[in-house]
């Protein structure tokens, strides 16, 4: 008699890997993806460039940020060979267009993405094929508080709905279009609204460099139906700042405390008030703030479109890059 062949436990079959579209790397391993690219920023460069309570040293340029950059410059010379490639298609080979090369930074509040962005601007600038690198934050398309107030927005400040998102696609298309000259509104931290009659000027950047809590949301669809395109949709290349949720609530905090410190004393500064209180008040705001206002978004909106970026970056607590996500070409 043929005894029945023993079926093996789920535990024992060969495993299949997960299909994803990102390849998964180590700090050690990114870091060793620098080759020979020389560091062209010295300790106080850096710590300029640092934002209020993220942790950057010239270690973590070195490990995490000269990669980025040595990948980025590749990114950029592949695209301008595509184009190249285009140009001899249409019987253009001598044409010029000057389109920039585009790239998203997006993350939460207090996860670090301000910084993020000035360290590849100033990383970026030193690679000679590309030394003209501009950065907009998307502050400046937040609707003036005049609107937001009319609308009943100003507690969904930083939501999508907060910003002139067309406007910001238009002047992210105008640049990528080539356009000699783009403006674009300015926003003062200090006063927490749109600065009036000033604007940044643009001109014709090699790299534009678009930093924002919604620059990954995909485009909402016309009142027709009709997709439309959208912000991320003129990106060569994005960035997603990630981290612990519970880490970014205490990082905001922290931020607070140390601004009520400081940028708050202001006499002109639109959150002054909280340095007329006590401590445990002002942190009771923040932390309502936190729960009512910024978690919410972060959920809602800005961790969702984690998977549509490039490359994204995590976070450990203690604010150092532990893992990257690669997205596959």
């Amino acid at each position: 008699m043929i005894s029945p062949v023993p079926s093996m436990p789920r535990s024992a079959h060969r495993q299949r890997p997960e299909a994803t579209p990102y390849v998964d790397l180590t700090r050690p391993e990114w870091s060793a993806l620098r080759d020979k690219t020389p560091l062209p920023l010295t300790a106080e460069e850096v710590e300029k460039l640092r934002g209020l309570g993220d942790v950057i040293d010239l270690d973590e340029v070195r490990d995490i940020y000269l990669p980025l950059s040595r990948l980025l410059n590749l990114y950029v010379g592949a695209t301008d060979g595509l184009r190249g490639a285009l140009n001899t298609f249409l019987g253009e080979q001598g044409s010029q267009s000057g389109t920039p090369f585009v790239i998203g930074v997006a993350g939460s509040v207090a996860v670090g993405k301000s910084t993020v962005a000035r360290l590849l601007q100033a990383l970026l600038s030193r690679w000679p094929e590309h030394p003209r690198v501009e950065l907009v934050t998307t502050d400046g398309f937040l609707l003036p508080t005049r609107e937001l107030e009319a609308r009943g927005l100003m507690s969904r400040k930083g939501f999508p709905e907060s910003y002139d998102r067309r406007a910001l696609t238009r002047f992210v298309a105008d640049i990528k279009a080539g356009k000699a000259e783009v403006t674009a509104p300015v926003y003062s931290h200090l006063i927490y609204d749109i600065v009036p009659d000033e604007k940044l000027v643009v001109r014709r950047p090699d790299i534009l460099i678009v930093e924002g809590l919604n620059v990954l949301q995909p485009a909402l669809p016309g009142k027709d139906g009709r997709t439309r395109v959208g912000l991320a949709d003129y990106f060569d290349f994005s960035v997603y700042v990630d981290a612990r949720t519970e880490d970014i609530e205490r990082w905001y905090l922290s931020r607070f405390r140390k601004l009520r410190e400081t940028a708050f004393q202001n006499p002109s500064s639109y959150f002054r008030k909280y340095t007329q209180v006590s401590e445990e008040e002002a942190l009771d705001y923040a932390r309502t703030t936190w729960r009512t206002i910024n978690k919410p978004n972060l959920v809602e909106n800005v961790a969702p479109t984690r998977g549509r970026a490039t490359l994204i970056v995590r976070k450990g607590p203690d604010h150092k890059v532990q893992r990257l996500s690669l997205r596959k070409l």
